[in-house]
């Protein structure tokens, strides 16, 4: 091998790293479809409080209820299908804000690494919570899962990391703006262990491509670009798992 040439990264290398992020996002999810400090997740069921504080938190419940967050009563009457789409089009096209943000500076941001370690965070966590939702928990289900999806590699061997998680693996995610923040900066710095593979995520398609390379204009051409990226890796991911994996083609009401 030339001094001009990349190292090779090992599929273990690879897998230790998605192992590794993996640990990051289940936390992660789990803060974003269980955490209540307020009880108003619970409180959607019965919006019947009295007093200025009663109907305060009624309001904000309210809102969590309409927009059909994990927990409250309108998710509960939602079925496997509809859950999926809600991680996909509400917290997935959330996130591709942040990963088309960098398209501001047009042709500059393609020159900076920023855009592909934020955009297979993004699918990262999304893809995560489509095989949760599909009854798919296992950790190294995930890590193929991402493997295949991501970083065209499929690690159906024997695994390269040990099943105990140490202390240091170990992630507990805050309930808070700068906890969910470090947990995301978390990933993100993981990310750029294997930056060579970022590149193989499905990317928005060649029209956004050239579009976001203007100045200003090519942070929406951006964000078009890879939401339309996230849902095909989304798409992709279920198929994937419905034939790799033992899925639940429906979940009914609690």
């Amino acid at each position: 091998m030339s001094l001009l040439d990349k190292p090779v990264i090992s599929d273990s290398d690879v897998e230790c790293v998605l192992y590794r992020a993996v640990g990051i996002i289940n936390p992660l999810l789990d803060l974003l479809a269980q955490a209540d400090p307020l009880g108003l997740r619970e409180r959607t069921g019965d919006l019947s409080a009295e007093g200025v504080v009663g109907h305060t938190l009624d309001i904000a419940a309210w809102v969590l209820n309409v927009a059909d967050v994990p927990g409250t009563t309108s998710w509960e009457g939602m079925d496997v299908d509809e859950r999926i789409d809600w991680w996909v089009q509400r917290v997935g096209a959330l996130n591709t804000v942040a990963v088309a943000f960098p398209g501001f500076f047009g042709v500059i941001a393609d020159r900076l690494p920023l855009q592909d370690f934020l955009g297979f965070a993004s699918q990262a966590i999304v893809l995560c919570a489509v095989a949760r939702e599909l009854g798919v928990t296992d950790r190294r289900m995930h890590v193929r899962l991402l493997g295949v999806v991501m970083c065209d590699r499929d690690f159906a061997g024997p695994p390269s990391v040990g099943d105990d998680v140490t202390a240091a693996d170990a992630v507990t995610v805050e309930w808070s703006v700068p906890g969910v923040g470090k947990a995301l900066w978390q990933l993100v710095g993981l990310m750029r262990a294997i930056g060579d593979e970022l590149v193989k995520r499905p990317k928005p398609r060649g029209i956004y491509h050239y579009l976001g390379m203007l100045p200003a204009a090519g942070a929406v051409a951006d964000y078009f670009g890879e939401y339309g990226a996230l849902k095909r890796a989304a798409k992709e991911a279920r198929t994937w798992l419905g034939t790799n994996a033992q899925v639940e083609t429906r979940r009914q009401p609690r």
